[in-house]
């Protein structure tokens, strides 16, 4: 009797056969050849994806709950490769055959990024409108399984954003008994934004164009000039007095460097706005203290912050109203290098030691966990920065005996060496040319020229300043 219903409905798919092309599955052994075919993987274009059908138009079968679900990144890097997980989840034991089809389109419905199968569970196939779709085989039917079956697959993202992806699978819960009738067909949507790319703030960034600036601090009259490189205008202003230590950075959140200095005499810190100009001061910090301001917990904001030689503590006034956080780490004669080292958007706390010829570097991350390391010797200077553009500072130093840069990559611990500049100079590397890599630079004092490596735009030499000037992208190189 069982038989004889196939052969019936084997004649009804021969007069309906666009009807017939949407059966998804059925058990090979009461169908015969087509029967095969769909339980090999059904055709293409049955997804629930703008122009599409589903297969309910010749499976029909009563509401016996279950689930059906896709699984995207929520967020795609474009060219990045990622497993999608595609399941069926469902109690009742007369769900005994599994399977479904999906495809991944954009917005106006083009095809998004590629796929490629892990194992013989699953397997792309063409259809119309190029687009491409993933889904199972024969084996990836779990032909017998109860409670439900689950598919992994890879998609490579599109080399590019092209905005919201949204994949579109169909799934069906079969009885396996040889018919259409008695199946459970379900679909599932889920879509994926591109990674939202946080702006790089580039270190002494005066005007919020994204390029660090050129500019000079003049210590007799405590006078700023800054050569800002969204317009090629000079700011020239009178700040600070005599003896106090120049301590730049984005202390308002507004995606510009304030002016800013720290008074050893009284501990005072004075920040003048980039806002309008305006300015507020406070106490926080003794004699014999260093300056370290740095975005310490990761809300935008540089956070005034000091290292205690005497004591090796670490005082930071952190700006998202955590209060006052006080670490020890150090040795008397480190030299501090705070930086973000681990890429997790908040500075981590860090020493370069001079020790027995060598430089040692002690980083404590903000993300977990420490690093150590020899890179460089006792005489050489820190210049710790992001020069490979990973979103990750770089442990590097100058060495002023030959001008010579040496960067230790944080992707893999190599190093690279270049030369720039020579006895007498005055590093001063930051992101001139906004790429998200930093620059190695160099102020030369003898002439007030500025050498400046850019990664992107070429070597551009500037004379700004006069012998006698600190260059500001030079405050916290020790």
């Amino acid at each position: 009797m069982k038989r004889m219903k196939g052969r019936i409905k084997l004649a009804c798919l021969a007069v309906f056969a666009v009807c017939a092309s949407l059966l998804l599955l059925a058990d090979d052994g009461n169908i015969g050849q087509r029967a095969t075919a769909f339980s090999d993987g059904p055709p293409p274009g049955h997804t629930g994806a703008p122009g599409e059908l589903t297969c309910t138009n010749c499976h029909f079968g009563v509401d016996n709950g279950g689930t059906f679900t896709i699984t995207p990144p929520a967020n795609y890097t474009p060219g990045q490769t990622y497993q999608i997980v595609v399941r069926h989840v469902n109690a009742d034991n007369s769900r005994q055959r599994w399977g479904f089809q999906t495809t991944a389109l954009t917005s106006d419905t083009s095809p998004a990024g590629t796929f490629a199968t892990l194992n013989g569970f699953t397997q792309i196939i063409g259809g119309a409108m190029l687009r491409d779709y993933v889904e199972h085989t024969v084996s990836g039917t779990f032909a017998g399984t109860t409670g439900g079956a689950q598919w992994t697959f890879n998609w490579t993202a599109p080399p590019t954003n092209v905005g919201p992806i949204t994949f579109y699978a169909a799934g069906n819960q079969a009885n396996g008994d040889g018919t259409s009738g008695g199946d459970r067909i379900l679909t599932a949507t889920a879509t994926t934004q591109p990674t939202v790319v946080q702006p790089v703030n580039s270190p002494f960034d005066f005007d919020g164009d994204g390029k660090t600036d050129i500019g000079i601090f003049r210590p007799g009259p405590s006078e700023w000039w800054i050569n800002r490189s969204g317009t090629s205008q000079t700011l020239a202003l009178q700040f600070g007095a005599s003896g106090d230590m120049i301590a730049p950075g984005d202390f308002t959140g507004d995606g510009k460097d304030d002016i800013a200095l720290w008074r050893p005499s009284d501990g005072f810190w004075f920040i003048l706005r980039s806002e309008d100009f305006s300015f507020f001061a406070f106490p926080f910090g003794a004699t014999g203290d260093i300056p370290v301001p740095a975005d310490f917990d990761g809300d935008g904001k540089a956070d005034p912050a000091l290292f205690r030689p005497s004591s090796t503590l670490w005082f930071i006034a952190r700006s998202n109203g955590a209060g006052t956080q006080i670490v020890q780490f150090g040795l008397p004669g480190d030299k501090p290098m705070p930086s973000d080292y681990d890429g997790d958007n908040k500075a981590d706390i860090a020493v370069r030691r001079p020790a027995g010829g060598n430089s040692e570097w002690w980083v404590n991350k903000s993300s977990g966990g420490s690093l150590a390391l020899v890179f460089g010797a006792d005489t050489d200077v820190g210049v710790p920065g992001d020069y490979t553009g990973d979103g990750k500072t770089d442990i590097a130093f100058w060495r002023p005996s030959n001008g010579f840069w040496f960067v230790l990559r944080s992707e893999d611990l190599s190093f690279y060496a270049v030369p720039f500049g020579t006895t007498g100079d005055i590093p001063t590397s930051g992101d001139f040319d906004g790429d998200g890599k930093w620059d190695v630079a160099i102020f030369r004092p003898a002439d007030a020229n500025w050498f400046i490596a850019r990664t992107t735009a070429g070597t551009q030499i500037v004379q700004f300043g006069a012998t006698g000037d600190r260059p500001i992208p030079n405050a916290f190189v020790r």
